[in-house]
């Protein structure tokens, strides 16, 4: 795999990591994403500021607008990557569940 990224990287920060949680704060400059990767536990993601995903699947791509404080929650497994396909930056906590 290429050392080089096309994209920026979105910025994690731990805020908590116990026996019961890890809450990560995600901040995403216009087009940074995660990189792809799979979900290993449950998650909640709570946005901070509107968002405007743009979600890389097997399915293909799709945006989706999402409003701050519009809480959602996935199950482990979930294989993607996240981008920020806005021209403003954006963030997220995501809290997985142990």
């Amino acid at each position: 795999m290429s050392q080089f990224r096309a994209r920026p990287p979105a910025v994690p920060t731990v805020l908590l990591d116990d026996a019961m949680v890890r809450v990560t704060r995600w901040d995403f400059e216009p087009g940074a994403d995660t990189g792809h990767h799979v979900h290993g536990l449950g998650y909640v993601v709570v946005p901070m500021t509107d968002c405007d995903f743009l979600i890389e699947d097997e399915a293909g791509a799709r945006r989706v607008p999402t409003k701050a404080g519009a809480v959602y929650r996935r199950e482990a497994g979930v294989a993607h990557n996240v981008v920020n396909g806005g021209d403003t930056p954006m963030s997220f906590i995501e809290i997985e569940y142990k």
